[in-house]
């Protein structure tokens, strides 16, 4: 008899799972990081020119960087969740899992693609004109908002996992 301890559940359920988790964080750090240099190359720019602008106009930037930290929260929370040796982990739950990573990161990748474009462009223009700046701010919020949605649907559905089986 082995001294190891027995696996409980479908032997593949946490191959699916380590991908949700995985792709929550690169997805929505490639969000942030096209957000971080698309709008990051509009202050450079724009500070050539108007540059006590500069920390004004650093929002965008500091707004792209958030989204990473959504992909972070939801791998650990995914991969605290994946413990087959101590706790039953089906083919549901890694599908659960998988589909939570997915929301969080693809909805960080296009929040992150949408701030970088409306932070680039914004930043310039509010250089030009000041009173563009509100504007700036306002979609640049509607833009973060789209990634939090993906962080609630990721919470969401990753505490589906373990709802498969009575136990």
């Amino acid at each position: 008899m082995s001294t190891a301890a027995v696996f409980n559940g479908d032997e593949v359920a946490p191959f699916f799972g380590f991908i949700g988790a995985a792709a929550a964080l690169v997805f929505s750090c490639m969000g942030a990081a096209y957000g971080t240099a698309k709008s990051g190359v509009g202050v450079a720019s724009m500070g050539v020119m108007r540059p006590e602008l500069v920390m004004k106009s650093i929002v965008p930037v500091v707004m792209a960087g958030v989204l990473g930290i959504y992909g972070l929260i939801i791998a650990v929370i995914i991969s605290t969740g994946i413990n087959p040796k101590s706790k039953p982990y089906y083919v549901f739950d890694g599908y659960a899992h998988l589909s939570s990573g997915l929301s969080c990161g693809l909805a960080g990748l296009s929040a992150g693609m949408a701030i970088g474009i409306v932070g680039d462009a914004g930043v310039r223009a509010n250089a030009q004109q000041p009173k563009l700046f509100v504007g700036m701010i306002l979609i640049l919020i509607f833009a973060e908002a789209l990634a939090l949605y993906g962080l609630i649907v990721g919470i969401i559905l990753s505490s589906r996992a373990g709802q498969s089986r009575a136990d």
